[in-house]
C-alpha cells in the first residue's frame, strides 16, 4: 500500500536552517521512504532570496535563453536545463518584497538532505526536491522533480513485452516526476506543508545517490519544440563570435530542407549551397583580394581599407562557412525586360530560402552571420569554385555555436515600415 502524508508545524525556514534535522524533528521516518520537498523551503535555506525589484533582472541572470515570450510573462530555459516560466523566480510564499531564485544545484542539494537524515536516523531514504511547471498544450499546474538523491528517477520498459504480447520500444517512465506530483496532493499551496512523506514504494529507492534530475534533461538536438513560433522568429541574431564546438552534418540537413521549403517560381528549387572546405583559404582569398582592389579603385585609403577587410575575417575564423546560391536554370527568357524581373524574381525567392536557413540553424541552437560579400565578387566566385554561370551568389553564411549570449533586440515602431493605402 503506498501511502502519501503532509508533514506539518514546521516554522518559517530562513537562510541556513537545517532542513534535514526539522524535517526529522517533526515527523517519523522510516528506511525505505521518500521525503518530497518542495523547493522554496530548500531556497530560503539557501539564503536564494533576492529584492523583488531585481525580479526582471533575476529572471535574466538565472535564464540561459529565452524560448517564448508574451508581454511580462516569459518562458525560459533555466541555467539547470529547466523549461519553466520566468525561469522559476518566484514571489509567493516569501517575505513581502522579496523574491526566490531556484537554489543553484538542486540535486547536490537533495543529497546533502538525503545524507544527513540518513546519518541520523541510520537508515536508507529518497528525497525528491520538487517545483510547479506549466505544460505545453494543457492547462493546469503540476509539480515536477528539480533534484534528487536515492531515487530511480526512470523506469525504462523498453525490451520488455506487456500482457498482449507487444514489444515494448519508447515506454520509459519519469518515476521521479509521477512521485513529485502524487505528493502535491498533500502538499497543496494554501495548507502550509512543504513537506511530504511517501511510504510503500520502497523499491524505487537505491542505496546510491544515483544521477538526479540532470539525466531528464532532454538534449538541445532531441528537442523538437526548442522555441516559441514567435521566438524562433524574433530571436535570431547575427553572431560574430563563435566557440570551437563542431556543428554536426544534421543540423545543416535540417537547415538546407528549411531552405528548400521557401517559395520559389515556376515550380523550381533553384537554392544551392556549398560547404566550404578545403577551397575555403582560397577562396576567401581571391575574395580579399577583389575586395581590396575594388576599395582602392574607388580612393579609400590604406587604414579604411585595412578596417573592411578584418570584417570580413568572420570567414576565415568562423567553424563553419555556407556560400549560398539561386540557380536561373529554371528562368524563362523572353527578350525583353521581363528578363530582368525574372531574374529579380529568383533572387527574391533565394533571399526567402537563405532567411529560412537562418532561421533553422536559430532553432537548432546554431549562430550564424550573413555575409554579402560574394555577390559583390560573383565570377571569382564561381570561377574558383568551378560552378555554372547561371549560380548567382547570395553571401557566404558564417555558422558556428555563439560564444556569447546577444542581447535582446530594441523594439521599432512599425508605423516606419508598415502602412495602409
Amino acid at each position: 500500500m503506498i501511502t502519501i502524508r503532509g508533514v506539518a508545524g514546521l516554522p518559517q525556514i530562513n537562510a541556513g536552517d537545517d532542513l534535514a534535522t526539522l524535517v526529522a524533528a517533526h515527523t517519523s521516518i522510516v528506511d525505505g521512504d521518500i521525503v518530497v520537498i518542495t523547493s522554496k523551503i530548500v531556497s530560503k535555506a539557501e539564503d536564494r532570496l533576492v529584492p523583488a525589484l531585481d525580479r526582471v533582472d533575476a529572471i535574466a541572470a538565472e535564464a540561459q535563453r529565452v524560448v517564448a515570450q508574451r508581454g511580462r510573462t516569459s518562458i525560459v530555459e533555466t541555467r539547470h536545463g529547466f523549461i519553466m516560466a520566468a525561469a522559476g523566480v518566484d514571489m509567493s510564499d516569501v517575505p513581502h518584497g522579496f523574491a526566490a531564485l531556484l537554489p543553484l544545484d538542486p540535486d547536490a542539494s537533495a543529497r546533502k538532505i538525503r545524507g544527513d537524515i540518513q546519518k541520523a536516523l541510520g537508515i536508507t531514504i529518497g528525497v525528491i526536491i520538487t517545483d510547479t511547471f506549466g505544460r505545453a498544450w494543457r492547462d493546469g499546474l503540476v509539480d515536477m522533480a528539480i533534484g534528487a538523491a536515492g531515487i530511480q528517477v526512470l523506469n525504462d520498459f523498453r525490451g520488455r513485452v506487456d500482457d498482449a504480447g507487444n514489444l515494448l520500444e519508447a515506454t520509459v517512465m519519469a518515476t521521479v516526476d509521477e512521485i513529485a506530483s502524487a505528493s502535491e496532493l498533500v502538499r497543496q499551496k494554501l495548507t502550509q506543508s512543504p513537506v511530504a512523506i511517501i511510504s510503500g514504494i520502497n523499491h524505487f529507492v537505491t542505496s546510491e545517490d544515483g544521477p538526479g534530475v540532470s539525466a531528464l534533461i532532454r538534449k538541445s538536438k532531441d528537442d523538437w519544440f526548442r522555441l516559441g513560433h514567435r521566438e524562433a522568429i524574433t530571436t535570431r541574431r547575427t553572431i560574430r563570435e563563435f566557440t570551437d564546438e563542431p556543428i554536426p552534418l544534421e543540423v545543416f540537413e535540417i537547415a538546407v530542407g528549411a531552405a528548400l521549403t521557401a517559395p520559389a517560381p515556376h515550380h523550381t528549387h533553384p537554392l544551392r549551397f556549398i560547404r566550404l572546405n578545403a577551397q575555403r583559404v582560397e577562396v576567401l582569398d581571391h575574395m580579399s583580394a577583389a575586395w581590396r582592389s575594388d576599395l582602392e579603385k574607388s580612393g579609400a585609403d590604406t587604414e579604411s581599407i585595412e578596417k573592411r577587410l578584418r570584417r570580413g575575417r568572420i570567414l576565415y575564423d568562423a567553424p563553419e562557412v555556407i556560400l549560398a546560391f539561386v540557380s536561373l536554370d529554371g528562368a524563362h527568357t523572353y527578350g525583353d525586360h521581363r528578363d530582368d524581373s525574372e531574374r529579380d524574381m529568383f533572387m527574391i525567392a533565394g533571399g526567402a530560402g537563405v532567411a529560412n536557413f537562418l532561421l533553422a540553424l536559430h532553432g537548432e541552437g546554431v549562430g550564424s552571420a550573413w555575409i554579402s560579400s560574394t555577390i559583390f565578387c560573383s565570377q571569382i566566385v564561381r570561377e574558383t569554385l568551378g560552378i555554372k554561370e547561371a549560380w548567382q551568389p547570395l553571401g557566404a553564411i558564417a555558422v558556428g555555436y555563439s560564444a556569447h549570449s546577444p542581447h535582446p533586440r530594441s523594439a521599432l515602431s512599425l508605423e516606419d515600415y508598415f502602412s495602409t493605402r
